[in-house]
């Protein structure tokens, strides 16, 4: 749990939910995995493909947290990364230089995140090794969910779906692509739950519709 929300669950002005809902987020260095098959695994290795990356890294927009982060290892030389430039553009603009490197197969180290559709777009590794960095654990998050103190008593129903939500970064990552093919959100969302049974009765398990009938089996028929 951030240090943002502590002052706040402590004087118990917003309850935290006992099960997180995304336990491998990440967000860290990344490369391409055929680069990583060539030996560029972790942070320290970055310095020995200097020539093949150009001497770059890519980040996302300026001022943001990340391309702070990683200034600061060039400005400190940390990995020997001294002689490195950070090229800032935006998200897309860093994607659209990944790709072309991919298209080339040509060396390039940027800021990668999951859940993300880039990791459903191209094979990448996360590097290791740095040395908290780019935060703790290797860039590792968990996820939680945040009420109000008394909302499983206001709203039972409604807090057993939320307790019931859980998901991984690379389901996530999936249900991300068709919002960033211009495809619509809702029915993006119906073709997953029909595509995906198992996640629909999990999420729906023990939740009820208004006349307290399953909504799981609602759903269904709602759905056909």
């Amino acid at each position: 749990m951030t240090q943002t929300i502590t002052p706040f669950v402590e004087a118990r002005k917003v309850k935290v939910l006992d099960k997180p809902s995304l336990e491998d987020a990440r967000a860290t260095l990344a490369v391409p995995t055929y680069l990583a098959d060539k030996g560029l695994k972790t942070f320290a290795d970055i310095a020995r493909f200097e020539k093949e990356l150009g001497g770059k890294i890519y980040g996302i927009e300026p001022g943001s947290g990340a391309n702070t982060q990683i200034k600061a290892m060039i400005a400190k030389n940390q990995f020997g990364l001294g002689k490195f430039q950070l090229v800032e553009s935006s998200e897309a603009g860093m994607l659209a230089a990944v790709d072309r490197a991919v298209r080339r197969k040509e060396a390039v180290v940027f800021f990668g995140w999951t859940p993300h559709p880039m990791n459903v777009n191209v094979a990448m590794t996360y590097l290791n090794g740095s040395d908290d960095a780019l935060g703790p654990n290797e860039g590792m998050a968990t996820v939680w969910t945040v009420t109000s103190p008394t909302y499983a008593e206001q709203c039972p129903n409604v807090h057993r779906l939320l307790t019931n939500l859980t998901f991984t970064a690379a389901d996530e990552s999936r249900m991300m692509q068709p919002l960033l093919d211009h495809k619509d959100a809702l029915e993006s969302a119906r073709q997953w739950l029909k595509d995906h049974p198992q996640d629909q009765a999990r999420w729906l398990e023990g939740v009820t519709t208004f006349d307290g009938k399953p909504a799981a089996a609602n759903l269904q028929l709602s759905s056909q």
